[in-house]
């Protein structure tokens, strides 16, 4: 679109960040298995954010970008637990290994909480991307049967998502020409008509309602999401009666929403501070 200045990644990467916080494994099969936490100071307990990173599930991006994401939400008064996981072309990632981290990297938060004053009622998974792919589905495993690679018994519950620019749709946007769309049967272990299975287990679309709030964010110029993948969820999700809602950022394209410095952070906040809000009204 002519005379949109779009964020780029690299623009996000280059963020300084003044507070590295603390690093803590929750794994110890891969060097990738961590998350990194930060506190803000007070007596707590603190809602947390953990955040779920995008980059295609390629081992190329890490959980570096969204470094300067993290630590303003911090201090606006959250923790905020950046997690780290196994992608394609690591050993162990895709399916199930970047699932299961994922899902151990959120679990982690119950070793955490009690030393370091988290509140595990007033948990929102934020995710960008191929995270936000990955968020919906932890939102979602309390769905995940018994019998699945992904199963995990009581899993922790989380008071809502925040889906930036999501992929939500993993069967549609495997058909996609972009080199993120190309790495979905390297995710999965194949298509939907060889591991249709998989699908069923991991694509949000499949698990609606997630049976939480659900927030989305996307920009009205990504080239690399398709705007259809939050619409589409929406619909999903509305038609299953889910508490779910959709924000479109005129002039935003792919990475405005995990840009601090950008016009469409302020939308981004909102909508995380929201979700902690209302769980602070759900009676404990």
């Amino acid at each position: 679109m002519d005379g949109v200045a779009e964020v780029t990644f690299e623009q996000v990467a280059r963020q300084p960040v003044e507070s590295r916080g603390e690093r803590f494994d929750y794994g110890s099969e891969a060097p990738f298995q961590f998350g990194v936490l930060r506190v803000p100071a007070g007596d707590g307990p603190f809602a947390v954010a953990a955040i779920v990173h995008g980059g295609c599930w390629l081992a190329a991006y890490d959980y570096r970008h969204v470094e300067r994401m993290a630590e303003v939400l911090t201090a606006r008064g959250l923790a905020t637990w950046v997690i780290e996981y196994r992608r394609i072309g690591h050993a162990g990632g895709g399916w199930p290994g970047t699932f299961r981290d994922v899902a151990r990297g959120l679990d982690h938060l119950r070793v955490l909480a009690a030393g370091h004053r988290l509140d595990l009622a007033r948990v929102v998974v934020v995710g960008h991307s191929a995270g936000g792919q990955l968020a919906l589905w932890l939102a979602a495993r309390p769905k995940v049967a018994a019998g699945s690679e992904l199963y995990v018994a009581e899993p922790l519950s989380v008071a809502g998502v925040v889906v930036l620019a999501g992929i939500t749709d993993l069967r549609s946007y495997a058909l996609g020409s972009g080199s993120c769309n190309a790495a979905v049967p390297d995710l999965m272990g194949g298509l939907a008509r060889s591991v249709g299975n998989r699908y069923d287990e991991a694509s949000p679309l499949e698990l609606v309602p997630l049976g939480v709030a659900v927030r989305l964010v996307h920009g009205a110029v990504d080239a690399i999401v398709p705007i259809e993948q939050s619409r589409r969820f929406v619909d999903a999700e509305r038609r299953g009666k889910g508490d779910v809602a959709l924000d479109v950022i005129p002039l935003a394209g792919h990475f405005d929403l995990v840009a601090p410095f950008a016009p469409a952070w302020s939308t981004v906040e909102k909508r995380i501070i929201e979700l902690v809000a209302r769980a602070e009204r759900v009676p404990r």
